[in-house]
């Protein structure tokens, strides 16, 4: 338009980096991070990352480099989502439940220049490089954390590539500049999904869509400024749902937990006053089965985000009876973290409790970073209708979308194929516009011509008295093509037999949908609380096919 003008009066890339810059100045004697007895203020914690900026470019780190992070929820995590970033370098926390082989060939295809490492993580870490000098690849300088928190003191070694990692920030100086993104689209991030389906896949995130996400969490938790979180995400994890820049964003406390326990949330939450926290539907199972003796009453209401799975109704309900208000939200590791949400309606509120929980575990509908969250026909492309029956894919569009798959332009393609990204989840569309996961595509089960949703099965499973966790795949039979085969675990001191399971279900499900089988296991899980149903598949299919005279 005539008479105007882009300039750097009136545009900056948008960048996390700019949350700490604030928070320095409006919070700067208020905490940020409290881990057991060690405290930091938002200036401290600025001061800290300015210094690890100065050290990591002395080391030689430029723009674009990547620098790997293998740790849990401890403070220099959390540090390292803003010093790498604003060294104009790009951050990869790992899973902490990577072996030294994963390890390794992430680091390669990641060509990492420096891995920082938990001290309990310093054997996989040495075992992977371990395997790269084998290969002749370059390694890349390890950096050890050595938590003050720990009764460990620093494991001896005498190798020459490691260095400490307060020594290394003590080595920065206090007043160097940072690195800002010529591009908000640059890169901020590789997070690497969960692996539920296959091997895991770098996913890139920009400064432009972390900062929108970030942002997006604060609205959708309702989280004013000042909040007090508690780490019961996983910071590798999408960035930790991005609520690691959401939090500097309001000027928060981060209360770290290097290990999640019953007794650690219940603690911490009676300690510090915890105001929100976040977590697979893992986590809130771990609250609502604590033992009596653990359970603290939680006099201030805890807001939870909660993801990765959608949460059986019976959890909902049990964890709004302990004070904590649950925000169901839906999303991928492709869409840094929540991507929808179930926003509560406030005629909801004269419902049934039983009504308001089956209305809470839907996914809900877009956040505001994005454009939209619909189900469409795969082929056609075109919305299916909102009737709560019509089963389509999840597909998602909007600024809070990836950047594309680390290294690999051909997944990037097929996954934006027809101009959205498609999620690989099956759902239907209510009325109202909000939508409802039924099953991930590959998780389906065709039995008899019959579309059987999984989750269903595991939400009737779920409600026995004597279950703690269930998981249902399809196991291969001559004659249904697949019927339900049940994984689950009972709550300690519990007991319930096969035919009363089965029964159970009967009573509360189509026959069709009710499991043949069910087996008394326990689940695997990734780090993040996913069940690995690839893992229960090949279990079944080792079991062999159930004969049509059986």
């Amino acid at each position: 338009m005539e008479g105007t003008v882009k300039c750097s009066a009136n545009f900056v890339p948008l960048s996390p980096i700019s949350f700490l810059e604030r928070s320095a100045k409006v919070y700067g004697d208020r905490l940020s991070i409290v881990h057991g007895n060690v405290r930091y203020t938002w200036r401290e914690t600025r001061e800290r990352c300015i210094r690890l900026v100065s050290a990591l470019t002395h080391l030689g780190i430029s723009r674009g480099d990547v620098v790997a992070a293998l740790a849990p929820n401890i403070p220099a995590l959390y540090e390292l989502h803003f010093g790498v970033p604003m060294a104009g370098a790009v951050l990869c926390a790992l899973n902490t439940r990577y072996d030294s082989d994963m390890v390794s060939v992430l680091l390669k295809e990641l060509e990492a220049k420096i891995i920082f490492v938990d001290y309990e993580l310093l054997d996989v870490a040495k075992g992977a490089l371990e395997i790269l000098s084998k290969e002749r690849v370059k390694l890349p300088h390890l950096i050890l954390i050595s938590d003050t928190e720990s009764e460990l003191s620093s494991p001896n070694n005498n190798w020459s590539l490691v260095s400490e990692y307060e020594s290394f920030l003590a080595s920065g100086e206090s007043d160097f500049e940072i690195v800002w993104p010529n591009d908000e689209w640059d890169a901020i991030a590789v997070n690497y999904t969960s692996g539920t389906t296959s091997r895991p896949k770098g996913v890139v995130y920009s400064h432009r869509g972390a900062y929108l996400n970030s942002l997006a969490a604060a609205l959708l938790t309702e989280m004013t400024s000042m909040p007090v979180f508690l780490w019961t995400v996983p910071m590798f994890h999408c960035s930790g749902w991005c609520l690691t820049w959401t939090v500097a964003a309001q000027g928060g406390t981060n209360i770290c937990m290097r290990n999640v326990t019953e007794k650690g949330i219940f603690d911490n939450i009676s300690q510090h006053q915890v105001t929100h926290m976040g977590g697979a539907p893992t986590i809130l199972n771990m609250i609502i089965n604590a033992p009596q003796s653990i359970q603290i009453p939680i006099l201030r209401t805890v807001n939870v985000l909660t993801g990765g799975a959608p949460p059986p109704p019976q959890v909902l309900l049990k964890m709004k009876e302990l004070n904590f208000n649950v925000t169901h939200g839906y999303g991928q590791t492709e869409a840094y973290g929540p991507a929808a949400v179930c926003f509560w309606k406030p005629e909801w509120n004269y419902l049934s409790p039983v009504e308001q929980a089956n209305l809470h575990a839907r996914q809900g509908v877009h956040h505001l970073g994005l454009e939209d969250v619909d189900v469409k026909d795969s082929e056609s492309m075109k919305s299916v209708p909102s009737d709560a029956k019509t089963i389509g894919e999840v597909m998602i569009r909007g600024n809070t979308v990836m950047n594309g798959y680390f290294k690999d332009m051909k997944a990037t393609e097929n996954a934006f194929k027809g101009g959205w990204f498609r999620s690989g989840d099956l759902a239907v569309k209510h009325p109202d516009g909000y939508i409802e996961v039924k099953d991930r595509s590959i998780d389906i089960i065709i039995s008899g011509g019959e579309t059987i949703s999984s989750i269903e099965v595991e939400s009737a499973i779920f409600s026995h008295p004597s279950v703690f966790e269930a998981a249902v795949v399809g196991k291969p039979d001559d004659h249904w093509g697949e019927t339900p085969c049940a994984f689950v675990k009972l709550k300690n001191g519990c007991n319930a037999s096969v035919d009363e399971i089965i029964k159970y279900c009967r009573d509360r499900l189509p026959q069709y949908m009710a499991p043949r089988t069910v087996i008394f296991d326990d689940l695997p899980k990734t780090s993040t609380g996913k069940t690995q149903k690839f893992v229960l598949r090949e279990r079944v299919k080792a079991m062999g096919s159930v004969s049509k005279g059986s």
